[in-house]
């Protein structure tokens, strides 16, 4: 439910010069009004409408508004739902206490007072609002965190399916030269078997370390996030057959925070995976300069581009990557954007100053051997 739809108010009288008195009154909320003339006829109403507020006429032939409310409460439904009663007589305090446990909220007497009617009425109104909009919420965060538990199983399966084809093969092929290597006489072929079997453990150590390394790389740790994003680029060059190019500025790029360093390098990572699975291109650049107050970082391709909607990022049509990027973003208190380049996909993020490691320039003074990232040249934004 949005803040500006709807929500339905029950009026129940058995006089029908009330309702249209009451419907006078309620007109300036800007709500659903529904009128009932009987406590039958309101219950008709209730079994087939969703309902925020019931004013119920305590006097009525038939079925009063003390037996309506005890109807109205006995469904499921209608647990939460506001109902007030009005009356033209002083209730005694009894009857006040009959009516709360029945499950009225609140009493209005009659003359009524338009002002104090709409207060009362839109404070029960609002309370409904936002419970049914926290409950949209709450169903969409399960929904989401369903669909991260998916990928999660689906990414294990991934890492699953590389280990078992790649390396588990690599090692199946080991054992079968050992075996023959034990049981070949011939000196020559055994050192023949022996460096094949070399070779088949290292291809096997060099796909554990790419596993390893994608991910979480070391270099990340170790030398910072430019050296990690040119060694991740060169491998997804390499893999996707996409030629990737990386424009970062300054020369000396400065060590970050370990955190705000992951960060932008799973938004690159997850930027470019969309590239390789979704855009159909041919090139892509990779942007990430330090200027004076903040940290930018852009992603273009040359490929198809997205949806209108996709770049509006609104919330049904953008998927877990797109958000999860924008979430990092927002964790450092940075600004996130997605846009059509025509050709292709711009991703911007920008992190503000205030998440920057304030002692970078100290300690890059201090160390020799802080990280110097080469400019490879290729063009910042612009293809071609």
């Amino acid at each position: 439910m949005s803040a500006k739809e709807k929500v339905n108010i029950l009026m129940v009288d058995d006089q029908p010069a009330k309702l249209l008195t009451y419907e006078a009154m309620l007109g300036e909320l800007g709500e659903n009004l529904i009128k009932a003339n009987s406590g039958k006829e309101a219950l008709g109403v209730l079994l087939k409408t969703d309902v925020a507020v019931v004013m119920l006429d305590v006097s009525m032939p038939e079925i009063d508004g003390f037996e309506l409310a005890q109807m109205i409460r006995q469904h499921p439904r209608f647990h939460k739902t506001a109902i007030i009663f009005v009356s033209a007589v002083n209730l005694t305090d009894l009857d006040r206490l009959k009516g709360y446990a029945l499950g009225a909220v609140d009493y209005i007497s009659v003359p009524v007072v338009p002002q104090l009617l709409r207060a009362k009425v839109s404070v029960f109104v609002e309370l409904q609002r936002k419970a049914k909009q926290t409950e949209e919420l709450n169903s969409q965060l399960r929904q989401m965190s369903s669909r991260l538990m998916t990928l999660q199983d689906e990414e294990r399966r991934r890492v699953a399916r590389e280990l078992h084809d790649g390396l588990g093969q690599e090692l199946v092929a080991t054992k079968m030269v050992l075996a023959r290597i034990v049981e070949e006489h011939s000196a020559p072929l055994k050192d023949q078997l022996a460096g094949e079997g070399s070779d088949i453990v290292d291809r096997a150590i060099e796909q554990v370390r790419t596993i390893s390394y994608l991910l979480h790389p070391p270099l990340l740790d170790e030398a910072g996030l430019a050296l990690a994003l040119r060694w991740y680029l060169d491998g997804i060059t390499k893999r996707s057959g996409i030629h990737t190019s990386l424009d970062i500025q300054p020369h000396n790029f400065p060590r970050l925070t370990a955190e705000l360093e992951t960060a932008i390098f799973r938004i690159v990572q997850e930027a470019l995976t969309n590239v390789f699975r979704h855009s159909e291109a041919s090139g892509s650049w990779v942007v990430l300069s330090h200027e004076e107050n903040r940290i930018v970082v852009m992603v273009r391709d040359n490929g198809k581009g997205l949806a209108e909607e996709t770049a509006a990022l609104r919330s049904d049509s953008i998927g877990v990557g797109l958000g999860g990027m924008r979430q990092r973003a927002r964790e450092f208190g940075g600004e996130f954007r997605v846009s059509n380049a025509n050709p292709g996909t711009l991703v911007e993020v920008v992190i503000p100053g205030t998440a920057l490691r304030q002692e970078w320039r100290s300690r890059l003074q201090q160390s020799d051997d802080g990280p110097r990232t080469e400019n490879d040249g290729g063009p910042s934004l612009a293809p071609g």
